[in-house]
């Protein structure tokens, strides 16, 4: 059986939802050339609800139909087994999986039909999958007619993000247990690279590390590409080619997180290839440390995002003003927005299921607050393009990021990344290490 925390989870949404039917349809198979498929990996919402991680299956729950929790999946097929694995099948899903009603998947324009006769709102996502819109809109189309009889239909679709992602957004204890250990499995293949990087190598042979590294611990997938840049590299937000050769002198951005259990960790250090940083290469670093310090301090319940994110901007602006990169005063750089030439984006993001996990940012058109049990991001920048012609040469071609995980407490916060060295000294020892 899978964990009991699931039918928790369900129990809530149909608190939810109600009066009312929810569906969701599983990630579908991708794929990647001829026909060689992607990894796959299952549907956020669908596994949060279920924990179950096979394709070609559709979630229904329903405050209205008696066995409220069914589940189409693939049947048992032992000739495809022999290729493919074990599937659940039919009974699996109500032994292993806890559905109250279970259906081969080939029976859903049999039976969706019959799980959304008399629930007049749905909660569906229409104009991800046109395939499956047609199939939902199939099923209230050929539900419509019963009317005749009494029955009512859905006459409201919903977006299920209302119900499961405002769910999400809050971590219960035991994601906050999954998250760390995607966070501490992080914490030793960046401690890894920082040992073994060095003037000479590629940038793949320590991403190849750092994947090594977090499969070895039991993480199913890094959480996104691993970014490791190196050089004017390092200044290229999104960087995933991986393909260069460090060089003596080097700074190596490494923005990468292990997923484990289906929860994300989302890390980023910066560090010298050559063990020590260059004076120009520690003073844009401290301006960036000093950021994060003063955003994570921030980090904490009724403040926002937006307050967050304000901490890193003051703090950046007056680095770069003092280096003479931006012009002053500070509070012009500030508001003429002078500082975003070399700190371009936003400052956090949540942290969940998904890297960049899902709940409302703004509620009434503002800032929402944050609350225990929010995961966020905390993760300034600086960089400074290789062909800046206006900044001072001596700054040119360098690009830093620092990035920690941040549980909001009722006390205030807990870095769950903390373990992962971020200070000059620190930083320095583990490279030398």
């Amino acid at each position: 059986m899978t964990d009991p925390i699931y039918a928790v989870r369900r129990a809530r949404a149909l608190e939810l939802i109600g009066p009312g039917v929810l569906v969701i349809f599983s990630a579908p198979q991708a794929i990647r050339n001829n026909d060689v498929e992607h990894e796959y990996r299952q549907d956020s919402d669908f596994y949060y609800l279920t924990g179950f991680d096979e394709p070609e299956s559709v979630l229904v729950l329903s405050t209205v139909y008696p066995e409220q929790y069914a589940l189409f999946v693939r049947p048992r097929d032992p000739e495809r087994e022999v290729w493919d694995g074990a599937r659940a099948g039919v009974d699996g899903a109500k032994s292993e999986f806890g559905a109250k009603a279970a259906y081969p998947i080939a029976e859903l324009a049999e039976k969706l039909p019959d799980w959304l006769e008399n629930a007049e709102r749905l909660f569906y996502r229409i104009g991800r999958d046109r395939a499956a819109d047609e199939r939902v809109l199939g099923a209230i189309d050929r539900t419509r007619p019963r009317s005749r009889r009494g029955a009512s239909y859905p006459t409201e679709i919903i977006d299920p993000a209302t119900v499961i992602h405002e769910l999400r957004r809050l971590k219960e204890p035991t994601e906050i247990d999954l998250m760390q250990r995607a966070i501490d499995i992080t914490r030793d293949a960046h401690l890894a690279a920082m040992a073994l990087a060095r003037p000479g190598m590629y940038e793949y042979e320590v991403e190849a590390l750092l994947r090594s590294e977090f499969r070895r611990q039991g993480a199913e997938r890094p959480a996104y590409g691993p970014i490791v840049g190196s050089g004017p590299n390092a200044t290229v937000l999104h960087y995933v080619k991986n393909d260069r050769k460090m060089a003596d002198g080097d700074l190596l951005l490494i923005d990468a997180g292990s997923e484990y259990g289906y929860y994300a960790a989302d890390v980023t250090r910066t560090f010298p290839v050559s063990g020590r940083f260059t004076p120009p290469q520690r003073a844009i670093y401290e301006i960036v440390l000093r950021a994060q310090e003063a955003s994570i301090a921030e980090s904490k319940p009724e403040k926002t995002l937006d307050d967050v994110h304000q901490a890193s901007v003051r703090v950046i602006a007056e680095g770069l003003v003092a280096l003479g990169i931006v012009k002053g005063p500070v509070d012009a750089a500030i508001s003429e927005e002078r500082y975003k030439r070399y700190f371009m984006h936003k400052t956090s993001h949540y942290l969940g299921m998904d890297v960049h996990d899902v709940g409302r940012y703004f509620v009434a058109g503002k800032h929402r607050p944050l609350e225990p049990g929010v995961v966020l991001t905390v993760e300034p920048g600086i960089y400074v393009s290789a062909h800046d012609e206006d900044a001072p040469p001596e700054y040119r071609g360098i690009g830093v990021r620092i990035e920690d995980d941040v549980l909001v407490t009722p006390e205030g916060r807990r870095v769950l990344s903390d373990s992962i060295p971020k200070r000059v000294a620190d930083v320095e020892l583990a490279c030398g290490s």
